[in-house]
């Protein structure tokens, strides 16, 4: 079976790890954290870097500094993950939700005025595959009406709009650094604080509502709670091995982008059947997080992953959109059509991809794919 995604080993990853048991302190703030922090705010400019358990822990931790109340708004991708909405409705917020460009499926930001109102609070874009969101246009939007923008970057380490890092635009961001993600660590992930009056409360909010960070700092004589907050802090057993794969990051992507560029050139006929391909738009870069594949219908997507699946190949959906969640409707009965994220919810199918992928592999992948559209058209 080939796999949907095979995690990247560096093999520095126990040595590193090991050097962290053997310095005695694993809970996490020590060398290998400081590390990697650094290496965020070296290499893109991110003014506050914290490595956190997760990237959901991320998400929920700018919506603690969002200081949302119950029946504030957020505005969002209807087609995303659930933590992306789940961060802010667990702070009593409503997430209100933005259909897909027909092409892509990142927000449309032509639809995201006409959804603010006065309870609007936030504008979290997500970077769909590592694709840069219209960022100048949010961030005007959002200078306009006073919100706060969140990027959700979960896929986009190592992205640019208009030569500017992804994550580094808007006031907080979001990293995940999942087994899924092109720099992983198993579970992980960062919070980035971009706009400085943030940053001593995140670091607060991050040690369990504690000025404990102050504290080991030498700065304060004790530490006590003077916030809310929870354990969001990783370990230094996952910074450390975190640390291998940042040390690798370029190696990483340009085994990622050989496979991407693979599919993009075998599987370029596609179209002609009525299948969509990803597309990258001028003001972005790709990092080669995913590669994706648009069916003409659920039952043709249905039937491919069944077929490749029949074939050893591993292929899995993504989304379903949140503005249809059992979860939402439950609690918001009346929602717009959004149909844009309905049909990628319904027709996108994802393809194996990760660094190390074969060049065999994939070439039995394309052709596997290529077979069935041909003989369905």
């Amino acid at each position: 079976m080939i796999r949907f995604n095979r995690p990247y080993i560096t093999g520095h990853e126990m040595e590193h790890m090991a050097t962290a048991i053997a310095d005695g302190r694993l809970s996490g703030d020590g060398a290998f954290t400081e590390l990697d922090q650094a290496f965020f705010a070296k290499r893109y400019g991110f003014r506050t870097n914290l490595l956190t358990t997760s990237g959901t822990d991320a998400l929920e931790m700018a919506a603690i500094l969002a200081e949302l109340a119950p029946g504030d708004e957020v505005i969002m991708p209807s087609y995303t993950f659930v933590s992306t909405a789940n961060a802010f409705v667990l702070r009593g917020a409503k997430p209100v939700f933005i259909d897909s460009y027909a092409d892509h499926p990142n927000m449309d930001h032509s639809l995201i005025e006409a959804a603010i109102t006065a309870r609007t609070k936030a504008i979290v874009p997500v970077h769909y595959g590592g694709v840069a969101c219209e960022m100048d246009t949010i961030m005007d939007l959002a200078a306009k009406h006073s919100l706060l923008v969140v990027e959700d970057a979960a896929h986009a380490i190592d992205s640019t709009y208009k030569g500017r890092p992804l994550g580094g635009i808007g006031h907080l961001a979001s990293f995940s650094f999942h087994e899924t993600k092109n720099i992983q660590c198993g579970e992980g992930g960062l919070l980035v604080v971009n706009d400085p009056a943030l940053a001593k409360r995140a670091e607060v909010i991050r040690e369990k509502g504690t000025d404990r960070s102050a504290f080991y700092r030498g700065e304060i004589a004790k530490y006590g709670w003077i916030d809310i907050g929870s354990s969001f802090l990783a370990s230094e057993l996952t910074a450390a091995f975190l640390y291998a794969q940042l040390m690798e990051l370029d190696t990483i992507q340009t085994l990622r982008k050989q496979a991407w560029n693979g599919y993009a050139e075998g599987l370029a006929s596609l179209e002609e059947y009525g299948y969509g391909l990803p597309s990258i738009p001028k003001h972005g870069t790709n990092n080669a997080h995913l590669f994706h594949v648009v069916c003409p219908s659920l039952e043709t997507r249905t039937t491919l992953i069944d077929h490749l699946n029949q074939k050893g190949i591993r292929a899995v959906f993504h989304y379903q959109p949140l503005h249809s969640s059992a979860f939402h409707t439950t609690h918001h009965p009346h929602q717009p059509e959004l149909p844009n994220a309905t049909r990628f919810g319904d027709c996108l199918v994802r393809l194996p991809l990760f660094a190390g992928l074969t060049a065999p592999e994939q070439k039995l992948i394309i052709d596997e794919v290529l077979e069935f559209a041909a003989r369905r058209s």
